[in-house]
């Protein structure tokens, strides 16, 4: 018997599932030998008989056929319209943004909106911890100060402002 093996490639198995039906081994049979040298969970049954089945059928290539993938509505002058849209807005939600282009959905908006624009949440609580409204508000004018600072100010335009009422 031989020693178990971990995490054998796909191709792999597919390999020994052909070398073993060319020797005349049922699909049983073969599921058997795969389980007693890659371990029990190494593939179901079913998936032993479909890729027998393939290569009864003349498939002779073990690996994954290219699949087409669906193609992203995420364009370049989509993206532009939506940075239109935000600068236009200023003082927007996602759900509003979705009211303007109705046409795209807001998982694909809220996922353009930060990470292909880079534009993220700023909102200003009243009370910090300490419940003290003005050393929460001067240490975000600090940081800002000192982002402005060290990268310019070009940060300034990727800044959103929103009114959490709106939600």
């Amino acid at each position: 018997m031989c020693a178990s093996k971990e995490n054998p490639a796909k191709c792999e198995m597919r390999e020994v599932i052909r070398f073993l039906w060319a020797k005349k081994l049922s699909a049983a049979d073969i599921h058997r030998e795969l389980c007693a040298v890659y371990g029990p969970n190494i593939m179901s049954e079913g998936v032993v008989r479909q890729w027998v089945y393939f290569f009864k059928d003349g498939r002779t290539n073990i690996h994954d056929e290219s699949r087409s993938e669906r193609p992203s509505i995420v364009s370049a002058d989509l993206i532009k319209e939506i940075d239109e849209k935000i600068r236009l807005l200023r003082n927007f939600t996602i759900t509003q943004l979705s009211e303007h282009l109705p046409s795209i959905s807001r998982t694909v908006l809220y996922e353009t909106v930060t990470g292909k624009l880079s534009y993220r949440k700023c909102s200003m609580d009243t009370k910090n911890a300490h419940g003290d409204p003005q050393n929460l508000s001067n240490g975000r004018c600090l940081k800002f100060f000192s982002r402005c600072h060290t990268g310019g100010e070009d940060f300034l335009n990727r800044i959103v402002t929103g009114d959490a009422k709106l939600g």
